[in-house]
């Protein structure tokens, strides 16, 4: 069932974010005051997997005030190949520089019914230490931490980011089938 849109109006805009709130006309003839936002880019981010073990920063989110593990990710800018950005955002962010080829992991749409933003993810299987991350204030840390450790951060809450839990589960699952 499809959801008809009447109208928009703007609630907020900035670089980064497009706040909008729009008439939406549900299937049975009701309609919504629904708020939409919309992402400036979209995000790429990369798991780097080599030995058994994911690269990954211990990072605080002051929105949520909480600390955990997540893979790099960050903005595509604009005419950037999406593997490309998910390599530069790692070195950027890690100090380590992803090796050559890298290959797409999963797409996700963290809030569809909410955001537009959009998530490529990619896998890289060896990385090169080229010296401290480049945006040192991303993060506390940046460690090699053991695949199977995972399960349990995750149970833990020390890894709650969607986007790395999407990349890190699916890795888990598909070297699970795999084998």
């Amino acid at each position: 069932m499809r959801w008809k849109v009447h109208s928009e109006r703007d609630l907020y805009r900035d670089q980064w974010v497009h706040v909008a709130s729009a008439d939406v006309e549900l299937p049975d003839g009701r309609h919504l005051d629904h708020r939409i936002i919309r992402t400036a880019a979209p995000g790429a981010g990369l798991a780097v997997v080599t030995d058994n073990k994911v690269l990954l920063m211990w990072r605080h989110r002051f929105v949520t005030d909480t600390w955990g593990w997540e893979i790099p990710h960050g903005s595509i800018r604009p005419g950037e190949d999406p593997a490309d950005a998910a390599a530069r955002e790692a070195e950027e962010e890690t100090g380590w520089r992803p090796e050559r080829p890298i290959h797409p992991l999963v797409y996700s749409q963290p809030s569809p019914g909410l955001m537009t933003s959009e998530h490529h993810i990619f896998k890289a299987n060896a990385a090169t230490y080229i010296g401290p991350p480049k945006d040192g204030f991303e993060s506390d840390k940046v460690e090699w931490v053991p695949v199977a450790d995972i399960p349990e951060l995750i149970n833990k809450k020390q890894i709650v980011a969607g986007t790395t839990l999407v990349a890190l589960l699916y890795l888990l699952t598909t070297q699970t089938t795999a084998g």
